[in-house]
């Protein structure tokens, strides 16, 4: 699994972003000792709020029907514009100020050349094909499967996916959260995409762990190595831990299309 470090390879794609994970993270790289990360970046988004505003008002006041009679409905709508330019321009400021330092922080885990798989059974599993199976309209199934959706919406807050490296047999799992996907992508998109991922190590657990009985019982416990386990050629009992990762950024890299196309 290639954790490179290097930032000559500019993102030309962002799929999934924490901008909460990232903006915490610029505060505690700052150490209290200058002004926050995020606060930096809410003062320069404040100055640009009233030049918003101001631009649409005076690109608009030439409708017939931008007079004092439409002033209130207007300057609403004008507003509302500004917010979502604001919080536009703020979003990608954090990814900017994130992207600049993480790339030079050893810290960061930045996770290349793996493919990622939710666990049959798992949560995640569930999360990704319940959409789908809503469709079908199968109403000879005992459970609201439109109710189940929802529960595992708000039941889970994040997701863990099973890593593969492509050029080794080390396994990790990748844990996102659901709110964080960018430009309506989701967790079934992650593992048709060769990407990018950042994160930070947060501990171990196993492939097992993530089953849904497991969880949800939350009194999983490992079985015990037996000698079958130690002679298998693998040398990998079934319930080895892996590292879990947060996953903050994922993203494609110009470098990973170009070798795409070469075939690489």
């Amino acid at each position: 699994m290639n954790k490179n470090n290097s930032s000559s390879k500019s993102f030309i794609k962002i799929i999934y972003f924490d901008e909460e994970s990232a903006s915490d993270y610029l505060d505690i790289a700052a150490g209290g000792k200058e002004t926050s990360g995020s606060e930096k970046i809410k003062e320069r988004t404040n100055d640009t709020h009233g030049k918003v505003e101001s631009n649409l008002a005076a690109k608009l006041s030439w409708l017939p029907f931008f007079g004092a009679s439409a002033n209130v409905n207007m300057d609403a709508e004008i507003s509302a514009a500004g917010r979502s330019v604001i919080r536009k321009t703020l979003s990608n400021t954090i990814l900017t100020d994130y992207l600049e330092k993480a790339t030079k922080d050893k810290q960061v885990a930045k996770l290349e050349d793996i493919h990622v798989v939710a666990k049959e059974g798992s949560m995640a599993y569930m999360k990704m094909f319940t959409p789908y199976m809503i469709m079908l309209n199968m109403k000879d199934l005992p459970i609201d499967l439109a109710k189940m959706d929802e529960v595992l919406t708000a039941a889970k807050g994040y997701y863990e996916l099973i890593g593969s490296s492509l050029k080794s047999d080390k396994k990790c799992i990748l844990r996102f959260n659901i709110s964080a996907f960018r430009n309506n992508y989701g967790l079934t998109d992650l593992g048709r995409m060769h990407l990018v991922f950042h994160g930070i190590a947060v501990g171990k657990t196993t492939e097992q762990a993530l089953e849904m009985q497991a969880e949800m019982k939350n009194e999983y416990k490992e079985s015990p190595i037996t000698a079958a386990d130690i002679l298998d050629e693998n040398n990998s009992p079934k319930d080895h831990k892996l590292d879990v990762y947060d996953i903050i950024l994922a993203g494609v890299k110009t470098k990973n299309i170009e070798e795409k196309q070469d075939g690489k």
